[in-house]
């Protein structure tokens, strides 16, 4: 679906999940302009929606942006001081989440108030994402389709729906991935998964062994990529304590083959692209 309102394009993704994702493209003045029709519309809905109810207090208008991760440090601010001043500034109550959306690397900003106040605020957020572009790749958070099996035969991912298996292009651009980035080899396993088994399939567990000097790289400060790479794979990650004398570290994923496989792709990628802790 896509349209033009004030030169800025419209597109809403597909309708078979429970969110759909709404990316305006533009210049920023246009941008502004749709984000006002659709905060007000949203105020329409309340609105209606309090006619016949017994609620005395409006509630807010409330949008949901979703943001590269890279890009909320410089939204938040030092000690959180950006942050502080947009609310402040528009009178919008923000929210950064602190996880990733599942299976990305981008962050859900809530924004809450006015129309007026929201429009201030994706104004000033605009800026700051201008200012500060993002770093390295980002995986784009798409809604995943509600509880629907998903297959993954003859390299590419499916998902089910009724008697159908329908392509999974995103799915498959991760399967790939996986496949084309061999992981640290794992103890006893010398080929990754995602073999024709649905997500249903039992779980198992595998096992890894990471030099001492790269494993900052997977655990990140305070935990963070460790936390972050378990959020995006769906796997269980546990990582052994150092012993005394050994180079290696040993690292247990546990999970289906598809999130065993993803995670140790996202393991092999953290180590080559972030610097030591």
């Amino acid at each position: 679906v896509r349209e033009f309102i004030f030169g800025a394009r419209i597109n809403i993704s597909e309708g078979s999940c429970p969110e759909r994702i709404v990316t305006i493209t533009g210049p920023t003045d246009a941008i502004f302009k749709a984000f006002s029709m659709i905060a007000l519309k949203f105020e329409e809905d309340i609105n209606a929606s309090m006619t016949n109810s017994t609620v005395t207090s409006k509630p807010p208008v409330t949008l949901r942006l979703v943001v590269p991760a890279s890009q909320c440090g410089s939204l938040i601010g030092k000690g959180g001081s950006k942050i502080k001043e947009i609310r402040e500034s528009t009178g919008a109550q923000v929210q950064v989440a602190g996880d990733m959306l599942p299976n990305s690397t981008e962050r859900a900003v809530t924004i809450s108030g006015t129309p007026d106040a929201i429009i201030q605020c994706v104004k000033q957020i605009c800026v700051v994402m201008l200012e500060s572009p993002p770093k390295g790749a980002t995986i784009p958070y798409r809604p995943k389709p509600a509880s629907a099996p998903i297959i993954f035969a003859g390299g590419q991912a499916f998902t089910i729906q009724g008697q159908y298996a329908i392509p999974h292009p995103d799915l498959t651009k991760l399967h790939q991935l996986a496949m084309q980035h061999p992981p640290f080899t794992p103890l006893g396993q010398t080929t990754p998964g995602f073999p024709g088994l649905d997500a249903t399939t039992p779980t198992s567990s595998h096992e890894l062994t990471i030099p001492n000097d790269l494993i900052g790289c997977i655990i990140g400060r305070q935990g963070s990529k460790i936390n972050e790479i378990r959020q995006m794979s769906g796997a269980q990650i546990k990582i052994a304590n150092a012993t005394e004398g050994s180079a290696e570290r040993q690292v247990t994923i546990t999970g289906s083959p598809a999130n065993i496989s993803l995670a140790q792709y996202l393991i092999n990628a953290s180590q080559s692209t972030s610097p030591p802790i």
